[in-house]
């Protein structure tokens, strides 16, 4: 299988704002045009269409079982850790938190959490040029409550209830609690 990372600088990469900032600036689908306004983009421009994409992203209902987030500042994506119980080589996703970076003019992220099984993964990769990465896979053996219409079935030819396993971005992390002694 080959698998692809896509060269990211996250030097690059929106920063977040302090939390105070970003609590002042509307988050809402409903908010956009104002949104849009004070970012100076164009109303069906690239820039707004993503971003638009992203709030509708955030307020989509959570599945059964899950609980999410939309973190707007890091203060933010820190409320909403959770304590996990147990060993970091392979977690049960009962309390874990993953946190995937959203398009937009500063940092967000989706964080979530989720009652379904998951497990995670620490894999050590090798590049074609022979440089090594640990890398965070994770596995949801439980998909029957996806949408049939999920980017992973359309990927992978499945539908739900069928495993599907991914590998995080670099941008993307799960929060893990250390182990206990």
């Amino acid at each position: 299988m080959v698998i692809y990372f896509p060269h990211w600088d996250l030097s690059k990469s929106p920063k977040f704002l302090p939390r105070e900032k970003a609590d002042d600036i509307p988050f809402s689908s409903r908010e956009l045009t104002n949104i849009l306004q004070l970012f100076s983009f164009s109303r069906g421009s690239p820039q707004a269409e993503v971003m638009e994409d992203s709030l509708r992203q955030c307020e989509f209902k959570p599945i059964e079982g899950e609980i999410k987030i939309c973190a707007t500042s890091l203060e933010s994506m820190l409320d909403f850790n959770y304590t996990v119980l147990a060993a970091p080589k392979e977690i049960s996703a009962t309390n874990l938190v993953a946190c995937h970076r959203l398009s937009y003019p500063y940092a967000v992220f989706h964080c979530h959490s989720t009652e379904s099984k998951i497990r995670v993964f620490k894999v050590l990769l090798a590049g074609e040029d022979g440089a090594k990465v640990y890398a965070v896979a994770v596995c949801h053996t439980d998909t029957t409550q996806w949408s049939r219409n999920h980017v992973s079935f359309r990927m992978l030819g499945t539908e739900p209830g069928l495993p599907v396993c991914h590998f995080f971005q670099a941008d993307h992390f799960v929060w893990i609690s250390s182990p206990t002694s």
